[in-house]
C-alpha cells in the first residue's frame, strides 16, 4: 500500500483542482441502480495485466474495450487505475466514460480520502474500498468522505468479519471476493459462504475466479446480484462475445 500512499500524496498538490473538478460532474450513472436486476448483472473488467496471471492483454484498449463489454450487455465497466501491478491509469477511465454511458468503478488501492475525491472528480460512479487495507478508523473516514461526495463505494470482504465490519459502517453494496489477497489463492466456496449473510436490500458481488457460465450459475444460486469478471473477459479475442456469454443467468433471492 505504501505505493498508493506515495500517489495520494501527490494528489494533494491538485486538491483545490480536483475540488473544482468534482463540483461540475453531473449526471452520472448509478452503480447500484444497474446491478439491482432479476439476473445476474456483468460488471466487466479492464485488466492488462495482474499480480496472480501477469501479462494478460498489454495492448488493451480502455474505450474500445468498453464498448465491445458494452456490445455484450456489461452492466458496468470496472477500471483498473493502479499502474505499478496492473498496469492502468485515470486516462483509461476517462476513455471509457467517453466511449460509454453505462456506470464504472474505479478500482485501485484507495487508501487515502484525496483519492476518492480524485474518482469523483473524473466522473466515476463507485471507487473499491478494501477493507483488508483499511484500519476500521480509516474504512469509516472513507465511508463518510465518499458519502460527503455523493458517491458510492463498492466494499470489498473476504470474510464474515470484514463483512460484519463492512456492514456496520453502512455498506451499500458490498463486493466478497474469492481470492486471498496475501497467498493470490482462489477459494470459490468464500462468495457462496458470505452471499447468505448478506442483507437482501444491500447489493452483492461475487469477485475473482468467475470466468465462465457455470461460474456465474453457481453464485447466481448463491444469491449473487453481479459477478465481476476480469481475466478471461480481458484475454479474449471476442470480448462483446466473451461477455454475452455470461449474461442471463437468473439469481436467486437471499432470505435475509
Amino acid at each position: 500500500m505504501a505505493e498508493a500512499r506515495a500517489r495520494a500524496r501527490l494528489l494533494e498538490a491538485r486538491r483545490s483542482e480536483l475540488e473544482q473538478a468534482s463540483l461540475a460532474v453531473k449526471g452520472i450513472a448509478p452503480l447500484s441502480r444497474a446491478l439491482r436486476r432479476t439476473d445476474v448483472a456483468v460488471i466487466a473488467e479492464l485488466k492488462r495485466r495482474s499480480p496472480s496471471k501477469g501479462w494478460i492483454r498489454a495492448s488493451l484498449a480502455a474505450g474500445e474495450q468498453a464498448r465491445r463489454y458494452h456490445a455484450g450487455g456489461a452492466a458496468a465497466i470496472s477500471v483498473l487505475t493502479e499502474p505499478q501491478h496492473f498496469a492502468g491509469s485515470v486516462d483509461d477511465l476517462l476513455d471509457v466514460r467517453r466511449a460509454v454511458d453505462i456506470p464504472t468503478l474505479k478500482k485501485d488501492f484507495h487508501v487515502e480520502s484525496i483519492q476518492l475525491l480524485e474518482a469523483k472528480a473524473l466522473g466515476a460512479s463507485a471507487a473499491l474500498l478494501i477493507v483488508r487495507a483499511l484500519a476500521p478508523a480509516a474504512l469509516r473516514e472513507m465511508m463518510r468522505t465518499a458519502r460527503e461526495l455523493a458517491l458510492e463505494v463498492l466494499v470489498e470482504v473476504r470474510d464474515e468479519r470484514e463483512l460484519d465490519l463492512a456492514l456496520g459502517e453502512g455498506g451499500t453494496v458490498l463486493g466478497v471476493n474469492n481470492r486471498d489477497l496475501e497467498t493470490l489463492a482462489i477459494d470459490p466456496g468464500t462468495s457462496e459462504r458470505l452471499l447468505a449473510r448478506v442483507p437482501a436490500d444491500v447489493v452483492a458481488i461475487a469477485e475473482s475466479g468467475v470466468a465462465a457460465r457455470a461460474d456465474v450459475e453457481r453464485v447466481g444460486r448463491a444469491g449473487a446480484d453481479a459477478v465481476l469478471v476480469g481475466s478471461s473477459i480481458s484475454a479474449s479475442d471476442d470480448p462483446a462475445e466473451a461477455v454475452r456469454a455470461l449474461t442471463g443467468v437468473a439469481r436467486a433471492a437471499r432470505a435475509r
